[in-house]
Formats: C-alpha cells, structure tokens, sequence
C-alpha cells in the first residue's frame, strides 16, 4: 500500500511538474509566434471619406494580400487627429496596431498646449506613403471670385468675415488659413470640422465659402463644376490640376505647405516587425499600381525608409512651431 500510494506521488507530482512548465512555455511559445497571427488594425484619425481613410483603405488591401491577414482599417475622429494617434501610442506595441499619421500629428505637437502623448516619442516611424498638395477651392455659385486676387478683393469688401473651413483645430488647413491671412491681410472666419467628409458636405451647401483641404476630397468636385480651384498651396502645381496656379506664383511669396501622411507603430514595437512592415508598404507604394492609384486621386507616392521618414518629422515640427508662433494659433 505504501509502495503503491509513493508511485502515486511521483506521478502526481511529475504532472503537476509537466503543467507548470507547460504553463511557463505556452508564454515564451506564444512570443515566438510569428508575426502576423492575426488581424492588423489601421487605425484613421479622421472619419471616412477624407484623405487620410482614402489612402489607408488603398494600403490597407494591398498589405492584407501581402502579410496573408486582414489589414482593417479603423476609424478614431477627434481633437484634429489626437485622438487617434492617442490611443495608437498607448497600443500595445505587438505590431498589431498602427496609425495613419499625417503632418497634423506634427502641427499639433506647438498647437495643443496640452497632449496625453508624445508624438515623437511614444510613435515608431515606418514609412511614409505619400505627398498630397493642398488646394484652395471656392464654392463656384456661391463666391463670385476666379482668382486668388479676387478672392482677396471680395474678403476685404464683404461687411462679414468669409468663412473658411478646415479638418479641425490644429490641422494643416487651420495653419494654412492663418497663413494665407497672414500673407494677404483678409480677416476669415476659422471654421473646425472633424474631416474632410463633413467639411466637403457643408463647402458644397455653402454653409462655408472656402477651404484649404486636400486636393483628393475635392477633385471629383472641382472637375464637375461645383467647386472652383484658384490655386494650390505647394511650391510646384499639381499634375492632376495642372492650369492651377500655385500660390506663390498668385503672389504669396515664399508659400508652401503640404500634406504628407505616414504609417506609424506604438514606441516599443519590435524593429524586426518594423522594418518588415517598411519592406512590404515600400514595394506596394513604389509598385506601378499603387503609384498609378495614387496619382489619379492628386496624390504623389513616397514609400521612404524608417529613419527617413523620423528624419521627416523632426523637420516638419521645427518648421510647423514657427508658423504657429507666427500665427499665434494655440489651443487648450
């Protein structure tokens, strides 16, 4: 009985042994897993319709057929894209979360006085996938102005500011439109929407007479009457508005401001998965399709390396906090 009952033990006590380890490697295992396992979340600062969510949906299939797992795309509005690039640095940093980051991300670091996150800091760069020129559109039966010196003449003449919107407190357009102030001495009246979804619907009602947004929410528009080009915003024109004069050569001097947008992992998110990530998104940017898809929507695509596009960003917010000082555009 003894005998029988110590052999009892021993086994016992070999398959509690056997489940603790088995306990302690199904963690290491699940590690070593590889990456990706499942689902991939992109996550769009903005609501759909806008640019932003236009070239993240683009990406997004493209990327799901390459990894062989859903790339969803996954929309967080709020606070001129803080929101969302918020809850992306507090992701946990397993490759499975990314933000569809844009050159707001690098306004608002001068601009809000208060952030929960550091956009430099607690975001790893990964590659940045293209370049969209802003534009300057009018409601064409609505504002009576074809050019951007009547466009000036007609804000200074009307007894009420001219209403311009934007995608937000923050944004490129909102720093544009300080600057286009700036550079004119008009008075306009900032409105804030939450994208350019909402922004276009009221541009279009005539609830605003003008906006700065990019040219992809607005082209199908421009080309079909509604809404009027005067000029785009870079130092060079768009190839897809080519008749439409930069801003510069409307008189601004010395004007140029675009709007970049790049993929983005929480800090912390393995460099192996990282510069996976990069190899993959940099041969579907640089691919024919994606450049043509790109191209016919005003976009101008890059596809740079890791620390290209970190390079991107140091630069872009040196550049953006001086304007914003310029400006004086700050938000609580």
């Amino acid at each position: 009985m003894t005998t029988q009952r110590f052999a009892i033990g021993r086994r016992a006590l070999a398959a509690s042994a056997v489940a603790a380890l088995g306990l302690s490697i199904a963690p290491w295992a699940a590690a070593q897993e590889p990456w990706p396992a499942k689902p991939i979340s992109l996550v769009v600062p903005f609501p759909s319709g806008g640019t932003t969510d236009v070239l993240a949906r683009a990406l997004a299939d493209a990327l799901s057929k390459r990894l062989g797992q859903p790339v969803i795309v996954e929309s967080k509005p709020g606070a001129g894209a803080t929101l969302g690039a918020d809850y992306v640095a507090k992701a946990r940093p397993d490759g499975y979360t990314l933000l569809m980051g844009a050159v707001h991300h690098t306004i608002a670091t001068s601009v809000y006085k208060k952030l929960p996150y550091d956009f430099q800091k607690d975001l790893a760069p990964i590659t940045t996938v293209a370049m969209v020129p802003n534009v300057l559109v009018v409601n064409a039966s609505l504002t009576p102005a074809k050019s951007v010196a009547e466009l000036v003449a007609l804000a200074k003449s009307s007894p009420k500011e001219l209403a311009y919107g934007s995608n937000g407190n923050g944004t490129a357009q909102h720093l544009i439109g300080t600057q286009f102030q700036a550079s004119t001495g008009v008075n306009l009246l900032h409105v804030p929407y939450k994208g350019s979804g909402p922004l276009t619907t009221d541009l279009l009602g005539g609830q605003v007479a003008m906006s700065f947004d990019t040219i992809t929410p607005v082209l199908q528009h421009i080309k079909g009457g509604k809404l009027r080009a005067l000029a785009v915003t870079t130092a060079k024109r768009s190839a897809v508005l080519p008749d439409v004069p930069t801003l510069e050569e409307a008189g601004l001097k010395g004007f140029d401001i675009g709007t970049w947008f790049g993929v983005l992992a929480p800090a912390g998110t393995p460099k192996e998965i990282v510069a996976k990530l990069n190899a993959e998104m940099v041969k579907i940017i640089r691919s024919p399709e994606f450049a043509e898809r790109m191209r016919a929507i005003g976009a101008d695509p890059i596809g740079d390396s890791s620390a290209d596009m970190a390079a991107r960003l140091r630069e872009e917010t040196v550049k953006f906090a001086r304007l914003v000082k310029e400006g004086k555009v700050t938000i609580e």
